[in-house]
């Protein structure tokens, strides 16, 4: 019988950064906003993330190896009678992985992280042209509920 190594699920540290960028540029939209070749924009970034308290970037590991990430960020606001939200962004799952239920376990933990943050709401948003991780959050138990918007500036 072959064991299965345990999955780990922890705060990232910056010696992750290349195997995370690797991760959200492995796909048609990341490719192309992405540089996973040239950490220098993100060092800063991964410093600004890991220093905010309301930031809970994270990364899933099997066996030393870093096969899935996703960022939590918490929004204390007035609405909803003072609710606190929890925003999931930026999750990837290593493609050897994909398929494998390590997405499912991921947003689990996210969603048992933010009750345990507080929050009252957790919600994310994913590209339009994304189907099938809109399937995907829709099994877990999400609800397509809102329009987004976006303004570079």
């Amino acid at each position: 019988m072959t064991e299965t190594a345990v999955l780990t699920i922890r705060r990232a540290r910056e010696d992750d950064l290349s195997a995370i960028v690797a991760m959200l540029a492995d796909d048609p939209l990341g490719a192309g906003r992405e540089s996973p070749d040239d950490l220098t924009a993100y060092r800063p970034a991964f410093t600004r993330v890991d220093g905010d308290p309301n930031q809970h970037l994270v990364v899933a590991e099997r066996a030393g190896r870093v096969i899935g990430t996703l960022q939590l960020t918490l929004v204390p606001g007035l609405s909803r009678k003072g609710a606190t939200r929890v925003i999931i962004e930026a999750v990837r799952i290593h493609t050897d992985e994909r398929g494998s239920g390590l997405g499912t376990e991921l947003i689990q933990w996210a969603v048992e992280r933010s009750r345990e943050l507080g929050a009252d709401l957790v919600q994310l948003t994913s590209d339009a042209s994304r189907t099938d991780a809109h399937r995907f959050y829709q099994r877990l138990g999400f609800v397509p509920s809102h329009l987004g918007f976006k303004l570079k500036v």
